[in-house]
């Protein structure tokens, strides 16, 4: 009555169904879950120096050198829908120019069966801290703040801000002396 090739694509067909629906409980199982969760920093040294940006347009910006410590547990973050942790520190400030500044500063991911308890002391860090112009030098609140991607194994992808942040200042004197 049916041909082999019908009872196969009947069979693919539902099979694909199924896993569809299931794969949608799964997601549907964590997708209301707080994934927010305290994060202690502190800058430990902020330095400013005007230097030349010779990877634009060889005018002379701020460089900001900072080091930074950061402590905050993630552990309870994993689940069986979560396959890694996609951590950013960015630097949020405001100059004359430009209303909002956000740079990231520093990223880590971490797999689910790793240490997620970090605990670090002085970092430096890992990339530039770049303004476009002259808005470091002095500035008077630059927040730092810790988020994360929750990359799943099924669902959405969010992006979460960590309980906690911290503002520092930059000095008003630019640093001629090397970091």
């Amino acid at each position: 009555m049916h041909s082999v090739l019908t009872r196969g694509n009947a069979i693919l067909a539902y099979s694909l169904s199924v896993l569809a629906v299931l794969t949608f409980v799964c997601f549907i199982s964590t997708v209301f879950i707080d994934y927010r969760t305290n994060a202690t920093m502190n800058t430990v040294k902020v330095v400013v120096k005007n230097v030349a940006d010779y990877s634009a347009s060889r005018e002379k910006n701020d460089l900001g050198f900072l080091t930074f410590d950061l402590q905050t547990d993630l552990t309870h973050l994993f689940n069986w829908n979560v396959k890694q942790l996609f951590l950013y520190l960015t630097a949020e400030y405001s100059t004359p120019n430009n209303q909002l500044n956000q740079v990231v500063l520093w990223d880590k991911i971490i797999q689910r069966g790793e240490n997620a308890v970090l605990d670090f002391k002085n970092m430096n860090t890992k990339y530039y801290f770049w303004d476009d112009g002259n808005g470091l030098r002095g500035n008077q609140n630059v927040t730092l703040t810790l988020s994360w991607n929750i990359i799943p194994n099924a669902g959405l992808l969010p992006s979460i801000f960590a309980l906690g942040s911290h503002a520092f200042r930059f000095p008003v004197e630019y640093t001629t002396a090397r970091v």
